[in-house]
């Protein structure tokens, strides 16, 4: 039998992300596995998702030196042997050598319509700016934070009356679909980092890929 794509999750709260991965999974849409879920929270609601022997987590701030928290678990990941890290929610910021041990299967999903609104509060920020759409993207990661290649966006309406509630509660239906199907391009190997680019079938985007309404990505231009 063939070995599935393995994957490594790095959380922080409450899961609903790494809740969709494992559902797909389960559901036969997802050809992947879980082989780690990693938190820098340890009681944070994501680890009860998995199997305790899935489970790895420590209090970052019981670190002097946020190098020593990294190190360790970078050490963590690369012992679970993954294909792909997978950000879903984890609300710290990796250091650059964590990042390039893994760089070029180290994905993120970022609730803003990259390279808009980098770091946090994306959706106050998008409402103060007055913007009529906002979304969500998944990129590849580099030091810079949230700078690296994007691979896919979703965009959602803001619509009048909107406070940062009902704006992240729009956004966060759509970023499940999208991380499921940018995830799905990755096990099966399309979709790549090149420098500053993401390549789909080893061709450049130039764009993001677009999520459509049936939760499949679509190319806008080339």
């Amino acid at each position: 039998m063939p070995t599935l794509p393995r994957l490594a999750v790095l959380v922080s709260g409450r899961g609903s992300n790494l809740q969709a991965i494992l559902d797909a999974i389960d559901a036969g849409s997802l050809d992947a596995e879980v082989v780690g879920v990693f938190s820098n929270r340890p009681r944070a609601q994501a680890l009860q998702r998995v199997h305790a022997s899935l489970r790895w987590s420590r209090d970052a701030r019981d670190y002097a030196r946020r190098e020593d928290f990294d190190a360790e678990l970078a050490e963590a990941v690369a012992a679970s042997r993954p294909d792909w890290v997978v950000c879903a929610g984890y609300l710290r910021i990796l250091g650059d050598a964590f990042i390039e041990r893994f760089r070029g299967r180290l994905l993120n999903i970022h609730p803003s319509l990259l390279p808009l609104y980098r770091g946090l509060r994306t959706h106050e920020r998008a409402l103060e700016a007055g913007d009529r759409e906002h979304g969500a993207s998944v990129h590849f990661m580099v030091p810079e934070l949230d700078a690296g290649a994007v691979v896919a966006q979703a965009r959602v309406p803001v619509l009048p009356g909107d406070d940062a509630h009902a704006l992240q509660s729009r956004v966060l239906e759509v970023e499940h679909p999208l991380l499921l199907a940018t995830l799905r391009l990755a096990v099966a190997g399309r979709i790549a980092e090149r420098g500053d680019t993401a390549l789909l079938d080893g061709h450049a985007l130039f764009t993001p890929l677009a999520l459509d309404s049936t939760g499949c990505l679509r190319e806008t231009l080339r």
